[in-house]
């Protein structure tokens, strides 16, 4: 009958070597102590990010940080079994580490599909960075110039007010002074009239780029006349008609400049998308009167707008005017209607033309939540 042989620790079997076993400890114990730190690492990433990833990966990271700890355990136990024979102990561990590298080894093989696409995805995005960047740099620069501009535009408007009554007063007397050869008197009529006109276009100017923080009563038919007045000579060399039809009250509540701003974009596209032809160039502007709100509708008879455009039409840089345009009109009209609570609407078939609805309430309200829909037909 063969005799029970006690387990020896390895210190046994590497003849007591100080050297050996000392190498052996201490490169197991930095292993353990290495393992331990990446776990609690991972179980401080998955606590940090559970607001952010899935469930199911908050799970995926913190059995792989078991996983993890169970390998440092292997190593722990090669310390221990150095001088105490403890090898069931260290055999269970090996069990539960080879049961954990199991379920981490399944489950990386089950997601590796979507490992692989997300590290694609972001690289592509690294690559467009670059781009990115470079495009919203432009667009802010335009902005920028822009905002220049208007400030330019209404600084010169103040500074020609002056002068220009003055002139108004010297024709005024000039016309009417005893006695006054009539055809000075008539030049000195036109002249007044000529005068009056720059001194509208300046007070246009003015009321256009006027800012206020507080909503104040804004009469939405004075706003159209206001932008068909400031874009006439352009509407008249393109032969193009600009119709304002307005029906009931369109006074509302809103922050001064902002209605002028809408209806100029919209307007302005219009404009730009007629094309003369065989129909009648023309842009309507049709403003109705509700108990609560004012409808607005820009119509135009252009070539409609591409169905594959139309759903991004009101996304920031998005633009039907190719290289012409910066992507920043519509957006702003979107900005604007969600500012005071209100909603735009866009159907355009293609042939046929465009027409912009906006729903402006009679009370100023910031809306929490976008209000915009897009509609695309094949007619």
């Amino acid at each position: 009958m063969l005799a029970t042989v006690p387990l020896m620790p390895h210190a046994v079997c590497w003849k007591a070597d100080p050297r050996l076993i000392w190498t052996m400890v201490v490169a197991n114990a930095v292993t353990a102590l290495s393992y331990l730190s990446i776990c609690l690492t991972l179980l401080y990433l998955a606590r940090r990010t559970r607001r952010v990833i899935a469930r199911d990966w908050a799970w995926f990271v913190v059995g792989f940080a078991a996983f993890i700890v169970a390998c440092g355990s292997t190593h722990l136990m090669e310390v221990v079994t150095t001088w105490l024979p403890f090898f069931w102990l260290d055999a269970a561990t090996n069990v539960l580490t080879a049961a954990l590298s199991a379920w981490v080894a399944l489950n990386l093989i089950r997601r590796i599909a979507t490992i692989g696409f997300s590290i694609d995805d972001y690289a592509a995005r690294l690559a467009n960075t670059e781009t990115e960047k470079r495009r919203m740099r432009d667009s802010l620069l335009a902005a920028q110039k822009l905002e220049d501009w208007s400030r330019m535009s209404a600084l010169i408007a103040h500074e020609i007010a002056n002068p220009l009554e003055a002139i108004q007063n010297l024709l005024y007397l000039i016309g009417t002074s005893e006695p006054v050869d009539p055809g000075i008197a008539a030049l000195a009529r036109t002249a007044t009239e000529e005068a009056d006109r720059v001194m509208t276009i300046s007070r246009s100017i003015l009321s256009f780029f006027r800012q206020g923080t507080e909503p104040e009563p804004l009469d939405l038919t004075a706003a159209a006349e206001s932008v068909r007045f400031l874009l006439g000579t352009l509407l008249h060399k393109r032969e193009l008609a600009l119709d304002v039809v307005a029906t009931g009250d369109t006074t509302v509540q809103a922050l001064p400049g902002e209605p002028r701003q809408v209806l100029l974009n919209l307007v302005r596209n219009a404009y730009e998308a007629s094309v003369p032809g065989p129909r009648p160039a023309e842009v309507t502007v049709t403003l109705t009167g509700r108990p609560t709100e004012v409808e607005i509708v820009v119509a135009d008879r252009g070539p409609g707008i591409a169905p594959a455009v139309l759903p991004r039409l009101f996304q920031f840089g998005v633009s039907t005017k190719g290289a012409q345009g910066n992507g920043m009109g519509l957006w702003s009209v979107r900005q604007i209607l969600e500012r005071h609570g209100g909603q735009v609407r866009v159907e355009s078939h293609p042939g046929v033309g465009t027409t912009f609805t906006l729903l402006w309430p009679r009370n100023f309200h910031a809306a929490t939540e976008p209000a915009v829909e897009a509609h695309a037909s094949a007619r």
